[in-house]
C-alpha cells in the first residue's frame, strides 16, 4: 500500500508546488524554483549511478551465464576509464589535464568511436532518404521535389548548376542579361522560401502537438492515472 501511495502523493504534491512557483513568481514561491533546479540535478546525478549500477549488473548476468566478447567489451571499457579517470583525478587534481592517462583515453580512443558512429548515421540517413524520397504518391513527389531544392540552395553545386540554367535561357531569350539572372540565384531563394514558410509551419505545428502531449502527460502523472513508473 505505501510502495503504491506514497510515490502518487509526492508527486501530485511536486507537481503542484512547481505550478505554484511557476505563475507566482513572488516569494516564498519564486525561491523554491531555483531550489528545485538543484534538486532536480543532484537527483539526475542518481539516476546516472542507478542507470550504471543496472547497466553492469545486467552485463555481468549475461556473462555468468554465457561468455560475450561485447558485453566483455562494454565492462571493460567501462572500468578502465574509471581507473584512469580516477587516477588522474589523483595524480593531476583533475582527469582533464592535457597530458592526464584520462585525456589521452578520450582524445584517441573516445572522440574517434564517436567521429565513426557518426559517419555510420549518414548511410542510414542515405538509406531512410531513399524509401522516403520514392515518388510513389503525390505526397512523396512533393517531398522529393521540395528536399531537391533545398539541397542545391544549401549547397555550392546548385549556385554552378544555376548559372548554367541561366546561360541557356540568355542563350534563347537574348534580351535577358546573363549577370542580373545568375545573381538571382533561384534556387537558394526558393529553399529560403521553404524553409521559412512551409518547413516553419509544419514544425510549429508538430511543437504544438508536442506541448499538448506534453502537457496531457503531466496531468495524467500529477493525476496518478499514469502510473507506469510505479514498481509493483
Amino acid at each position: 500500500m505505501i510502495r503504491t501511495q506514497l510515490p502518487l502523493i509526492i508527486t501530485f504534491f511536486t507537481g503542484m508546488l512547481l505550478i505554484v512557483t511557476f505563475f507566482i513568481p513572488h516569494k516564498p514561491f519564486g525561491d523554491l524554483e531555483q531550489r528545485f533546479l538543484i534538486w532536480y540535478s543532484i537527483i539526475s546525478g542518481f539516476t546516472v549511478l542507478l542507470g550504471l549500477d543496472s547497466l553492469v549488473k545486467y552485463h555481468l548476468t549475461k556473462l555468468k551465464k554465457e561468455f560475450n566478447i561485447h558485453s566483455f567489451i562494454l565492462l571493460f571499457s567501462l572500468f578502465l576509464t574509471l581507473i584512469l579517470g580516477f587516477y588522474s583525478w589523483f595524480k593531476f587534481k583533475t582527469p582533464f589535464a592535457l597530458n592526464s592517462p584520462f585525456m589521452y583515453l578520450y582524445t584517441y580512443v573516445i572522440i574517434p568511436l564517436q567521429a565513426t558512429m557518426f559517419a555510420l548515421l549518414a548511410f542510414f540517413i542515405a538509406s531512410a532518404a531513399y524509401r522516403a524520397f520514392r515518388a510513389r504518391t503525390f505526397e512523396a513527389t512533393l517531398l522529393l521535389i521540395a528536399a531537391t531544392i533545398v539541397m542545391l540552395g544549401r549547397v555550392p553545386i546548385g549556385s554552378y548548376i544555376w548559372k548554367g540554367i541561366a546561360s541557356f535561357i540568355s542563350t534563347i531569350f537574348p534580351k535577358i542579361p546573363y549577370e542580373e539572372l545568375a545573381k538571382k540565384e533561384i534556387f537558394a531563394l526558393i529553399s529560403d522560401w521553404i524553409m521559412n514558410i512551409p518547413q516553419n509551419a509544419a514544425k510549429r505545428g508538430i511543437f504544438i502537438g508536442t506541448a499538448l502531449g506534453g502537457i496531457a502527460m503531466s496531468i495524467r502523472i500529477i493525476l496518478g492515472i499514469e502510473r507506469t513508473y510505479i514498481t509493483k
